[in-house]
């Protein structure tokens, strides 16, 4: 009897094996190495040593049963490659110096080579739009109308938005426009300040269409903009379709003497001019961004980046008309707000 008991008892000890160090995955297996977790990332919570794998309690002691066949070592899992950092995005070159002249020729040239402080072919930033009336889902912005003018065609200027709003020229009294460089390719300028009695005129226009009508929409517009100290006027039209006076609105526009732009809405039943006016003139012989922007109900103007004046708008405020869409005057007709500085990248975005 004693014998008998002293083989079960040695049996025993034969069948459980001494337990594991801490740490160690059960069975006998090579631990698994663990890929470093990323860079700047918290390590993981250290697994007490009472506990095993996965953190569930320890189990209650079984039967003596004889040892399971050994299992095959998992082979370690290679720690994950090392992700290379994003290229560093190049710093905006600084503003130019003021040019000295005050002529448009005399401005374009001291801006180039190189001086202008605009990325060519670059969208302009946007800041999100919210949708203008709640329970009306919101659109995705779309780019309506864009103008480089640098691929100029004779007598038309294509629509690089690909929504076919080619630009035709209209004159009178020998209004023209001309391209000028900036940057890296071509802008427009215009006739300069006039005080005969019978002043060249010209603008660009493209027909009325639909879709370039916001409606209640949101609505963004804007152009680079170089305008001299000595080419100001009681008012010079950028970039608009319809009229204050006649019919629905939207315009950017350069007012006064002073040279501050401002941005215009006018509703197509409440005909009222609603204007938000910049804090500071652009009128120093440098290229400006220039964007005005309506918002749900708010209608801002930006200059080179920055909110230089805003006011508050109705949501109901509707700009649908069949005026069409004109850059550099309202016309060619007397009286047309002749712009006299020079134009790029005029773009419109709705939605």
């Amino acid at each position: 009897m004693r014998s008998w008991s002293s083989a079960v008892l040695l049996a025993a000890v034969v069948a459980f094996p001494a337990p594991a160090a801490a740490g160690d995955p059960p069975g006998g297996n090579a631990p698994l190495a663990v890929a470093e977790p990323p860079a700047g990332s918290a390590p993981p919570a250290a697994a007490t040593t009472a506990d095993p794998p996965g953190g569930d309690a320890q189990a209650a002691s079984a039967p003596a049963v004889a040892p399971a066949p050994a299992v095959a070592a998992v082979p370690a899992v290679a720690p994950a490659p090392a992700v290379a950092p994003a290229p560093a995005v190049a710093a905006a070159p600084a503003a130019q110096a003021a040019a000295g002249g005050t002529g448009l020729a005399s401005a374009v040239a001291a801006q180039q080579p190189g001086g202008d402080t605009h990325h060519r072919h670059e969208r302009p930033a946007l800041v999100a739009i919210r949708p203008v009336n709640p329970g009306i889902a919101a659109g995705p912005s779309v780019m309506i109308a864009r103008y480089d003018f640098d691929g100029r065609r004779s007598g038309t200027i294509d629509d690089e938005s690909g929504h076919g709003h080619t630009l035709r020229t209209v004159t009178a009294h020998g209004g023209s426009v001309r391209q000028v460089v900036h940057g890296k390719g071509s802008a427009i300028a215009f006739p300069p300040e006039c005080g005969a009695r019978m002043c060249p005129h010209v603008a660009l226009r493209s027909p009325s269409s639909a879709d370039l009508n916001p409606g209640t929409r949101d609505i963004a517009f804007g152009a680079d903009v170089l305008l001299p100290p000595g080419q100001t006027s009681k008012g010079e039209n950028i970039v608009q379709k319809g009229y204050s006076m006649t019919s629905s609105q939207w315009k950017l526009q350069v007012d006064g003497v002073a040279g501050r732009p401002s941005c215009v809405l006018v509703d197509d039943r409440r005909p009222r001019i609603r204007i938000a006016y910049s804090s500071v003139s652009i009128a120093d012989g440098r290229w400006h961004s220039l964007q005005c922007r309506r918002a749900g109900t708010t209608l801002a103007i930006f200059v080179d980046g920055v909110t230089r004046g805003s006011i508050a708008v109705p949501s109901t405020l509707s700009v649908t008309n069949r005026r069409p869409l004109s850059i550099g005057a309202k016309g060619a007709f007397a009286d047309n707000d002749q712009f006299n500085g020079a134009l790029d990248n005029v773009w419109v975005q709705i939605g």
